[in-house]
């Protein structure tokens, strides 16, 4: 899959779209998702044109993988979320339900989150 550069992370990046910005540095932008499912639900993007973790993983430099790392440790520090426990998770692919070719990942928080998946067995 080729990057959209018109997706809507690409847009918040460019300053097109306005975002609720929690964090942001030369390679990663914070900000609240619009449609939260916990108290806290904050999006960590990287600001270069990756479209998953695999693109993400295949073509970014080690400062980038890094930087996004440090993003997640950096937003759960200024939300709280680090003391109490979170979640982060990166939707990847049609399987995973990624809603937006950009990659993203959600920290999530401040409340119990439940089991990882459902704990329907599993079936092949």
């Amino acid at each position: 899959m080729s990057y959209d550069e018109n997706n809507i992370f690409a847009k918040i990046i460019r300053g097109e779209i306005p975002c609720d910005k929690v964090y942001e540095d030369d390679h990663c932008l914070a900000f609240n998702d619009i449609s939260p499912r916990a108290p806290v639900h904050v999006l960590v993007i990287p600001k270069g044109a990756y479209v998953d973790l695999n693109d993400f993983h295949e073509k970014a430099s080690d400062l980038e993988i890094a930087a996004l790392m440090r993003a997640v440790g950096t937003v759960a520090r200024m939300t709280g979320v680090s003391e109490s426990g979170y979640r982060f998770i990166a939707n990847n692919g049609i399987d995973a339900r990624q809603e937006v070719p950009h990659l993203h990942i959600h920290v999530l928080g401040k409340r119990d989150l439940g089991g990882m998946v459902g704990r329907a067995p599993f079936e092949d």
